[in-house]
C-alpha cells in the first residue's frame, strides 16, 4: 500500500523580477526547490534568493 502524503512536502520558488521584466540579460527564469512543513505554513513561500538572471538578490515566491 501507498503511504499517504507526508507533512513536509517539496516546493518550488520562482523570482518575480524574471517573470515581470522582458528586458533581463538571458531568456529564461530562476527558480529554486526547498521543503516546507505543510502544517506550519500553510501561506505561499516567499524568500530573497540569488537570482543568476538578474545578478542580483530578489524575491522568489512559490509556485504551483
Amino acid at each position: 500500500m501507498a503511504k499517504s502524503k507526508g507533512v513536509r512536502i517539496t516546493v518550488t520558488l520562482e523570482c518575480t523580477e524574471c517573470r515581470t521584466n522582458p528586458d533581463k540579460r538571458s531568456p529564461g527564469v530562476s527558480r529554486y526547490t526547498t521543503m516546507k512543513n505543510r502544517r506550519n505554513t500553510t501561506a505561499r513561500l516567499e524568500l530573497k534568493k540569488f537570482c543568476p538572471n538578474c545578478n542580483r538578490h530578489t524575491v522568489h515566491k512559490e509556485i504551483k
